[in-house]
């Protein structure tokens, strides 16, 4: 299977469709669009964006605007008139709580995976095809999501769908051939912005099952260069003290990232909601619309380490900081690319690269630690100076190495003392009512963390974390038969809550690293252990981009 995995990389890596364009459904409705989503027609925002027109989206308008000011008019009846809303897809799957946890995670992920869409594709959905089958968040998320992918892929490893991690991961080749960079989902209305980048450690974990790794990161060497360009996109001509995009540079000429977004509309998935912040913001709508667009590329939609009060996400300011999580992310990728260089016998790219993530490093070290807090933070850079904030995030400098020692020390000390709950770590301290805040715990924190203080030998405070985590898992799994996308880590007999939609179930990077932690170190919670089965060895060999042969018989 590791051979081939290496052949089916270099293969499915040779041709670069043209790139593509795509409306989002704000575009193409215009103000049925509008009216939809302000109106409220339906109660979660996404579920319009997400519905299939029965006709060419002209057609509909001018249907609209010849019908609707006739008296009598019914918005909701010429919605449903006009469009097939998706409705939740009844897969037949009933959990049994008194089935082990490996055993229903091992099974749900059938549930959760979806088909090739590229042939089956409803004309003029929302829905960014996508040649190779993937795995779904679950509840309300019925398409792929970048940086959930990742913490998924985790646990497929350890359920033997190694099959399945390669072809999510082919999809996101596929996403960086066709708009040139991995969008937030395969959704339209995600294209003008991405999340986290976590593609090079998704390739880590390709890697680590080939016989020869270092032709794997060669063969992915082109969609990493495209991941980082956009990254970095008008870094080479910015000005001290400057930002353009998701670039910024410093007064002294230090470089680092922060998340943005291209749009500085209100999100179409969550219309009204971001037109009812700016508006209660006393500032110019087009720049809320962007703070709230980054923060929905940092993941962490929404979180006080956004908010300039900490408080209120009218005061949302995301673009004015830069955060630790995403520079740590680059020096990943920055590292990943030099390996990706030195293995495709380009020892000059590599030293580039080396540097770069060497700057990088100390770039964080300067200006993302807080010695006062001792701990790792965001940067307001135009105020040049530490955002103070401890929050989960302030783990990603030990996960990906940049952290010295005595900085992975003080860290420790400060999780123990004010992230650590009864059933976890808790996003932040502060408890503003969005949901990346106290009092929930999300399952990527809690990898982050175990696998960060391990890497620098804090492993009985790395197992206290795994262990109350799973115990909290597994304790809601008994009682409900579900894993949730986030938990109250506080108080255990709570639910979570915050955010824009209830709490959903399903659910992707949950049952992903409970997965994983279950094998890790799953003997600590009673009746959890589980090994890992054997590794799939059913992946096809050679070439599988639709509608090309397989390199082998060309």
């Amino acid at each position: 299977m590791k051979a081939r995995v290496v052949g089916l990389m270099i293969a499915f890596l040779v041709a670069t469709p043209a790139v593509a364009e795509v409306d989002p459904p704000s575009h193409l409705f215009g103000q049925l669009f509008v009216d939809v989503q302000m109106q409220r027609v339906f109660p979660d925002g996404k579920t319009f964006v997400d519905a299939l027109p029965n006709d060419a989206p002209a057609v509909i308008v001018q249907r609209y605007e010849e019908e609707r000011g006739k008296p009598g008019f019914d918005l909701a009846a010429f919605v449903h008139r006009n469009f097939t809303v998706a409705r939740p897809k009844d897969s037949g799957y009933r959990s049994d709580p008194n089935v082990d946890l490996c055993s229903h995670i091992d099974s749900l992920w059938k549930v959760l995976e979806r088909g090739s869409d590229s042939a089956t594709l409803a004309p003029y959905s929302s829905l960014l095809p996508l040649p190779w089958p993937y795995v779904v968040p679950g509840g309300r998320f019925d398409e792929i999501y970048y940086w959930d992918s990742y913490f998924t892929m985790l646990g497929l490893d350890q359920s033997g769908r190694q099959d399945l991690t390669v072809s999510m991961v082919e999809n996101f080749v596929s996403l960086v051939d066709r708009y040139g960079h991995i969008p937030n989902g395969n959704r339209s209305y995600f294209l003008s912005r991405s999340q986290p980048p976590f593609f090079a450690s998704m390739v880590d974990l390709i890697a680590a099952r080939s016989r020869d790794r270092a032709k794997t990161y060669a063969a992915f060497l082109p969609a990493l260069s495209r991941e980082y360009a956009f990254w970095m996109e008008g870094a080479d001509t910015l000005e001290p003290g400057k930002a353009h995009r998701r670039v910024v540079r410093l007064d002294d000429g230090t470089l680092l990232n922060r998340y943005w977004d291209d749009s500085d509309r209100p999100r179409d998935e969550s219309y009204r909601e971001d037109v009812e912040t700016a508006r209660a913001s006393n500032r110019p709508a087009a720049e809320v619309y962007r703070d709230l667009r980054a923060a929905a590329e940092s993941g962490w939609d929404f979180s006080s380490r956004w908010l300039a009060d900490g408080k209120s996400l009218a005061t949302i300011n995301t673009t004015a900081l830069v955060p630790v999580d995403l520079n740590s992310l680059l020096f990943h990728l920055e590292t990943t690319l030099a390996k990706a260089y030195e293995a495709s016998r380009k020892p000059e790219r590599a030293a580039e690269f080396r540097a770069r993530a060497a700057l990088r490093r100390a770039a964080v070290r300067r200006y993302l630690w807080d010695a006062g807090e001792g701990i790792f933070t965001d940067y307001l850079w135009r105020e040049k100076k530490p955002s103070r904030q401890v929050t989960g995030a302030s783990l990603y400098p030990l996960f990906f190495g940049l952290a010295s020692q005595a900085q992975a020390d003080r860290v420790a000390e400060v999780v123990r003392s004010s992230l650590l709950k009864p059933g976890g770590l808790v996003a932040t301290t502060v408890q503003s009512g969005q949901q990346w805040d106290a009092p929930n715990g999300w399952a990527p924190l809690q990898w982050i963390a175990v696998e960060g203080l391990n890497a620098y030998g804090k492993r009985a405070l790395a197992q206290l974390i795994a262990r109350r985590w799973i115990t909290r898992v597994v304790t809601t799994y008994r009682n409900t038969g579900k894993l949730m996308e986030k938990y109250n880590v506080v108080n255990l007999s709570l639910e979570a809550g915050g955010g824009e939609y209830p709490g959903q179930d399903g659910f992707g990077w949950t049952n992903g690293i409970v997965r994983k932690l279950l094998v890790i170190d799953g003997g600590s919670v009673p009746g959890t252990r589980c090994a890992s089965p054997p590794a799939n060895d059913n992946l096809p060999s050679g070439l599988r981009r639709p509608g090309r042969r397989p390199e082998a018989a060309r």
